[in-house]
């Protein structure tokens, strides 16, 4: 069974997540602006989800987690928390 490893940021509009994203391609470190900017408690740990598979996250998550490069920050991803930054750090297929 595929699992996969990630990180994410979520913040309630899409405008901050953008923004977010840009300063990530930028150089700034994605888990420092996880543990300043994300709402989720995972923020705490720089955003990191640790391992699961398919199924155990909402389907927007499994659709990106599951497809989406390695290593490459998706996003803005929309569900009824608000607005993800996703990272897949790891995946087995």
């Amino acid at each position: 069974m595929a699992r996969a490893s990630a990180r994410h940021l979520l913040v309630a509009d899409e405008a901050k997540c953008k923004e977010l994203k840009t300063r990530i391609e930028g150089g700034e470190e994605f888990a420092a602006l996880a543990k300043e900017y994300s709402t989720c408690p995972s923020g705490r740990n720089g955003g990191d989800l640790g391992e699961f598979g398919p199924g155990q996250m909402v389907p927007e998550f499994d659709k990106v987690v599951f497809s989406a490069p390695v290593n490459e920050v998706q996003g803005p991803v929309k569900t009824q928390f608000g607005y993800h930054l996703l990272e897949v750090t790891s995946r087995k297929d």
